[in-house]
């Protein structure tokens, strides 16, 4: 679980507590505390709320493509420290109702590791800010975000591609499978990859099943100049696809890679 605040701009009062914690609500989400005053922006409605870290990029999309929102920040909330911190400074996103550029989430650039990282030293630190910020442009442009992806591989010091990419593509799995997959019912995780990671996947890339292992010929991400495995954000995105229906439990593994010399990238599962 995890505690957001956002900070919404409008240009109306009436009904918009009530609006905005409906779409709260519906996304699974529980609204902690509120508050609501005027400004020179217009009104300017701050909420906290609570919910599952795997829905955030779906409430975050429809917040700030909400009718009655001009702009929109979202930050991790964390109680007042006893001592006196930074705060860190809000991107703001508009949503085309007001002035600005559209697509932008700010928060909070404490590093954080991705979900499934062990100990203090398994993984490099995520710059949480960059990585808030992509999630909704992702969401506005998917499936045409592969671009932007490798864009930010090269951007990244090395040491933070494979955690940073794992954990982007962990979040938009959990999106596309709760936007697309999540009303169909349980099913065997051999089931799960050829009717829910398959199709996914193709959206993406040119992506096929042979017998229980999915095969990539057109990875973005290969023959970067690293040796080893490198789809990180495909790996981390087909097991924010499976996990919606199997759990943390599902294991992804990339055995092998164009850019070893393989002729596809190979993905193999294990729950």
């Amino acid at each position: 679980m995890v505690d957001v605040e956002f900070r919404v701009v409008s240009d109306r009062r009436d009904g918009l507590l009530l609006a905005l914690g409906q779409v709260v609500i519906a996304n699974g989400f529980t609204l902690l505390r509120q508050r609501m005053l005027n400004s020179d922006e217009g009104v300017v409605l701050v909420m906290v709320v609570r919910g599952p870290a795997d829905a955030l990029l779906m409430l975050e999309e429809k917040l700030g493509t909400h009718h009655l929102v001009q702009s929109f920040e979202a930050s991790p909330y964390e109680p007042a420290p006893s001592a006196p911190a930074a705060a860190p400074a809000p991107v703001a996103r508009n949503n085309g109702n007001g002035n600005g550029h559209a697509g932008q989430t700010s928060a909070a650039a404490a590093p954080v590791a991705p979900a499934g990282a062990a100990g203090g030293h398994a993984a490099a630190p995520i710059d949480t800010q960059r990585v808030e910020t992509l999630l909704p442009q992702l969401a506005r442009n998917y499936p045409n975000i592969l671009l932007q992806l490798v864009a930010l591989e090269r951007e990244l010091p090395p040491a933070q591609r494979e955690a940073t990419l794992r954990y982007i593509g962990q979040r938009v799995g959990a999106w596309v499978y709760k936007r697309d997959f999540a009303l169909g019912g349980q099913l065997p995780l051999a089931d799960s990859v050829r009717r829910i990671a398959l199709p996914a996947m193709r959206q993406l890339v040119q992506a096929e099943l042979h017998e229980d292992v999915l095969k990539v010929r057109n990875s973005p991400f290969c023959h970067r100049g690293e040796s080893g495995e490198c789809c990180h954000f495909l790996r981390g995105m087909l097991g924010g696809l499976l996990e919606g229906q199997h759990g943390a439990h599902v294991h992804v593994v990339e055995s092998q890679c164009r850019n070893t010399g393989a002729e596809t990238c190979r993905f193999e599962f294990e729950s």
